[in-house]
C-alpha cells in the first residue's frame, strides 16, 4: 500500500512548527522517516499535514553541560555510535543505538522521533528511562515544560506528547566516576525487534560494592520497563552467578505479550548479562 493524500510543509523554524502543529487538524512531525512512513504506507497513520522538520539545523547540536548532555531532537541515530564526545560521554547509548535497525536506518532515524515514537521494542527509549533523561516539549500556547522519561512513556506507541507539542532537545545524565554500563538484546537476526533486551548502569565504591544501580527491560511491557530495585544490591558486590538470580528477580516484573517461559529466560540472561557487565566496568574504573 502507499499513504493516502496528505499535504506537506518543510518547516524553516521552530516557531513555524509550533504554528503549525497548534492550527492544522491533524498534523504530524516528520524527521527521519524510519516509523512514520512504514505506517503511512500501511494506513495505520493517516495524517492530514507532514511538517518535515529535517531542516531545523538548531535541533541537531549536542552541548557538554558538565553533568549532563543536551541533545537536539534531530540528532541522528548513528551519531550517538560514531560521535567521540558522545560515544564517551554516553556510551549506553552508544551501545544500544548499535541494536537498531541497520547502519542506513540509523543514518536518517532521528532521537527525538524515536522517543516520540514509543515503541516498548525501542533501544533509545530504554536508554531514555534507564539514564532519567528528561524531554523538553514545547507549544505555541503553552510554552515549554519538561517530562521525565519514567513518564514519558505511557503505553504501546503512546507518549505523554499533545498534538500542538514538539519535542525539542533531551537531557541526559552524565554517570559519575565508578560507573559502568551494559546493554544486551537478544534478536533472532541483529538489527531485527529483539526477543528481549536489557540496559543497566551501575555504580560503585572504591571496593566495588554497588553504591546504585538502574537497570531495565525492553520488550516486556507496554513501555519500556525500569525493573532495578536498589535496596537487594546497595552495599554488596555480587558475583556473576549472584547477578542473574537478582536478574532472575527483577523479570518477575515483566508484561511480555508473549508472556512464556522462554521468552522469560532470554530476558533474565539479557538482564544479568547487562549488570555482570556494568558491575564489572564499574569497578575497572576504580582501578
Amino acid at each position: 500500500m502507499k499513504p493516502a493524500a496528505v499535504d506537506y510543509v518543510r518547516a524553516e523554524s521552530v516557531a513555524q512548527v509550533l504554528d503549525l502543529l497548534a492550527d492544522a487538524e491533524d498534523a504530524r512531525v516528520i524527521a527521519g522517516g524510519q516509523s512514520l512512513i512504514t505506517m503511512m504506507n500501511l494506513r495505520l497513520a493517516r495524517p492530514r499535514l507532514l511538517v518535515d522538520i529535517t531542516g531545523l539545523a538548531e535541533l541537531a547540536r549536542t552541548f557538554d553541560d558538565g553533568d549532563s548532555m543536551i541533545l537536539g531532537a534531530l540528532v541522528r541515530q548513528r551519531s550517538l555510535e560514531t560521535d567521540p564526545l558522545l560515544t564517551h560521554r554516553l556510551p549506553l547509548a552508544a551501545d544500544a543505538v548499535r541494536h537498531t535497525g541497520h547502519v542506513a536506518i540509523r543514518n536518517r532515524g532521528t532521537l527525538g522521533g524515536t522517543l516520540a515514537h514509543a515503541d516498548p521494542s525501542g533501544e533509545l527509549p530504554l536508554v531514555a528511562l534507564v539514564c532519567d533523561a528528561t524531554l523538553y516539549l514545547e507549544s505555541r500556547d503553552r510554552g515549554r515544560r519538561e517530562v521525565r522519561a519514567g513518564d514519558f512513556f505511557l503505553s504501546y506507541y503512546t507518549a505523554d506528547l499533545a498534538a500542538d507539542e514538539l519535542l525539542t532537545w533531551v537531557r541526559i545524565p552524565v554517570q559519575p566516576p565508578g560507573h559502568g554500563w551494559g546493554f544486551t538484546e537478544h534478536a533472532q537476526r541483529h538489527g531485527e525487534y529483539g526477543i528481549a533486551g536489557a540496559g543497566a548502569l551501575v555504580t560503585t565504591d572504591e571496593q566495588g560494592r554497588v553504591t546504585s544501580v538502574r537497570a531495565g527491560l525492553l520488550h516486556a511491557a507496554d513501555r519500556p520497563l525500569l525493573v532495578s530495585a536498589e535496596a537487594d544490591v546497595v552495599g554488596e558486590s555480587p558475583s556473576p552467578e549472584a547477578w542473574s538470580r537478582i536478574a532472575r528477580s527483577w523479570v518477575r516484573a515483566a508484561e511480555p505479550v508473549e508472556d512464556t517461559d522462554y521468552v522469560r529466560a532470554v530476558a533474565a540472561d539479557a538482564l544479568s548479562t547487562s549488570l555482570i557487565l556494568a558491575h564489572d566496568r564499574a569497578r575497572e574504573e576504580r582501578q
